[in-house]
């Protein structure tokens, strides 16, 4: 049914991946095919990562131990971004075309008052991906 999942990764928030990825290696492990994590930073430093190469190694380390911890296929993408606020549903539809992926599972927040005004990163991801998007809560 699947071929490739692509699992957004935000290093900064790792506390609140945990539904998504464990959603994400049950059917990779079901379907037996690999999961690319995607992680977007910003060219600037940041809390994560002083440089973009810090945040490809991080990355990968994360996606290391990850792979070890569910004996699973992972393999990482990281992508730098001017603002990455403004161009994250680009960015990572944009990595699942690179990467070939057909399945996108990310995880979200709870919905507030402003996600009826702006709309949520995941829910831009969803609007606009040309593959199956899954929404984690």
């Amino acid at each position: 049914m699947f071929n490739r999942i692509l699992v957004p990764v935000d290093l900064a928030h790792i506390d609140r991946l945990n539904k998504a990825i464990t959603a994400a290696t049950d059917l990779a492990k079901f379907y037996r095919i690999p999961i690319i994590f995607a992680g977007v930073t910003a060219d600037q430093p940041t809390a994560v990562a002083h440089t973009p190469t810090e945040y490809v190694d991080k990355l990968r380390d994360f996606g290391k131990a990850q792979s070890e911890a569910h004996g699973l296929d992972i393999d990482t993408a990281a992508y730098a971004s001017h603002d990455p606020a403004v161009d994250l549903a680009t960015t990572l539809i944009e990595a699942a075309q690179d990467t070939g992926a057909d399945l996108i599972i990310m995880a979200s927040h709870v919905p507030g008052f402003a996600d009826h005004i702006f709309t949520s990163n995941a829910g831009a991801v969803a609007v606009h991906a040309t593959v199956s998007v899954f929404v984690v809560r």
